[in-house]
């Protein structure tokens, strides 16, 4: 637990550092030594679990094993990568006057507390906290989304803020009804929110009150998931706010919630005895990844786009862990990585555009091969990549899922791949003019840090070609926690 503590630690200091310092020229590059020592200390974690297994702290707060370490270290690294992006475009944004003294102190630090909140969470065996934990993140989100202070923001903002309030307060109450039936299970009311001993005794406690409380977690994670028709919120945000929060928004949050929406569907599974759970996920998961595909096609705002394009990938995950198995389950956590990865990638891209062009309106930005190729071709094999165009990673992770599909459920093949079918033509259509169209007058090249989409999109070239053995074996653990039994 030492290199847990260590990496909260790191990220704790960070949140009053930036505090303090974060309108400094060298703020960036001390954001960037934090988040450094946060994803070292979260790689020596995850090497500990992989060679001696779970980890449980002596006060049994926190508890690490194959299935949330994976995350962990995810998380760390997105937020370091994405660090090495966000000083030159926040440089670029407080040139341009979007920002002062003030907001960068309020930016360095909300991205530190965002970065903690998504660790904590991760990490807590308390439901308890793993909400308190979310909470907090939606709040640091809320004062990122607003920071530019324009009206479309702060509408952004508060709508964030309204629907996610009301869905996290959903969530609360679904924490209290499991606590509720553990109570006459599970000795020690201390520890009926533990998730340990939750898991343990699982099967004994009382199912009805179980069921009730899973609906109410699933609208109320599923809020912070971006699932259809609570998704609302996720493009606002995507658009009005700093593109940097669009990356680590998009590749972190959404995989904390839909892992506490998974962790809990193991908790109901064996008291109910039935696929109830997984039921209401595949339902829901269907119903976004159809409407987000089908929405694509109608945005003027680039930012937007690709958020509905993770609103469809959510979905795409949230089918995989409600239709359960080893394969499906093994694909979804793998989904979970490329995707990540790959639109972390893409939002750094679309942050640099928006500088090239002076514009997030996709009929505004054309020719960036011609007039800024890094950019350009950032843009296309970004977005080839999430299409899910093999020798991708997003492409093996859905061959994995389409393969337990035609197992498991033959009939939801065709509307999944009529789904995929139409997000593809939504995406091209808008992409190919801002790639390949005639530059207009005034886009001016920029210096861009492309960096972190050369490391992102290579890792998901390579995960696409092959998956390490290490990490075959890291997702097997985490399958056999989740269902019972692994693919190798």
């Amino acid at each position: 637990m030492t290199a847990l503590a260590c990496a909260l630690l790191s990220s704790a200091f960070g949140v009053l550092l930036m505090s303090v310092i974060g309108h400094w020229r060298s703020a960036s590059r001390i954001n960037l030594g934090i988040n450094v020592v946060t994803f070292g200390a979260a790689l020596f974690l995850a090497v500990g679990v992989f060679e001696h297994g779970p980890i449980l702290s002596d006060n049994k707060l926190f508890y690490v094993d194959a299935f949330n370490v994976y995350l962990i270290l995810l998380n760390a690294f997105v937020g370091m990568t994405t660090s090495i992006f966000s000083g030159p475009y926040m440089a670029h944004e407080r040139e341009l006057g979007r920002v002062g003294n003030k907001r960068m102190r309020l930016y360095h630090s909300m991205f530190q507390c965002f970065l903690l909140t998504m660790l904590i969470a991760l990490s807590t065996n308390n439901l308890g906290i793993l909400w308190v934990a979310i909470e907090a993140a939606t709040l640091a989100t809320v004062l990122l989304v607003s920071l530019y202070r324009t009206h479309e923001s702060i509408e952004a903002g508060w709508k964030y803020f309204i629907i996610c309030g009301v869905g996290i307060s959903q969530a609360l109450f679904g924490t209290i009804l499991v606590y509720f039936a553990a109570a006459k299970t599970v000795p020690g009311h201390g520890d009926g929110l533990l998730w340990t001993v939750l898991q343990a005794n699982a099967a004994h406690m009382d199912a009805g009150v179980l069921a009730l409380a899973f609906v109410f977690l699933l609208v109320g994670y599923g809020t912070k998931v971006g699932l259809v028709p609570l998704h609302n919120w996720l493009p606002d945000a995507h658009s009005e706010g700093p593109t940097p929060m669009s990356a680590i928004l998009s590749g972190l949050l959404l995989n904390v919630a839909l892992y506490a929406l998974v962790r809990l569907k193991m908790l109901v599974d064996p008291a109910l005895g039935n696929h109830l759970a997984g039921s209401l996920m595949m339902g829901f998961a269907l119903l976004s990844f159809v409407v987000a595909g089908i929405l694509l096609h109608r945005q003027y705002d680039v930012k937007r786009m690709f958020s509905y394009s993770s609103i469809e990938h959510m979905g795409l995950m949230t089918f995989a862990f409600g239709m359960g198995g080893p394969l499906a389950t093994f694909g979804g956590l793998l989904h979970m990585i490329v995707h990540s990865l790959t639109k972390s990638a893409i939002f750094v891209t679309v942050g640099h555009a928006s500088h090239v062009a002076g514009t997030q309106v996709i009929g505004k930005i054309r020719g960036l091969i011609r007039s800024n190729p890094p950019v350009g071709w950032g843009l296309l094999i970004g977005t080839c990549a999430i299409a899910g165009f093999p020798p991708f990673g997003v492409f093996t992770s859905e061959f994995l899922l389409f393969t337990a599909t035609i197992k498991a459920y033959p009939w939801f093949v065709l509307p999944l791949l009529m789904g995929l079918a139409v997000a593809f033509a939504g995406l091209f259509r808008n992409v190919q003019p801002m790639v390949f169209g005639e530059p207009p007058e005034g886009q001016h090249k920029v210096d861009a840090n492309m960096w972190p989409v050369v490391i992102h999109l290579a890792l998901v070239l390579l995960l696409g070609i092959s998956i390490p053995t290490f990490l075959a074996q890291w997702l097997n653990q985490a399958t056999i926690m989740i269902v019972g039994q692994g693919v190798l």
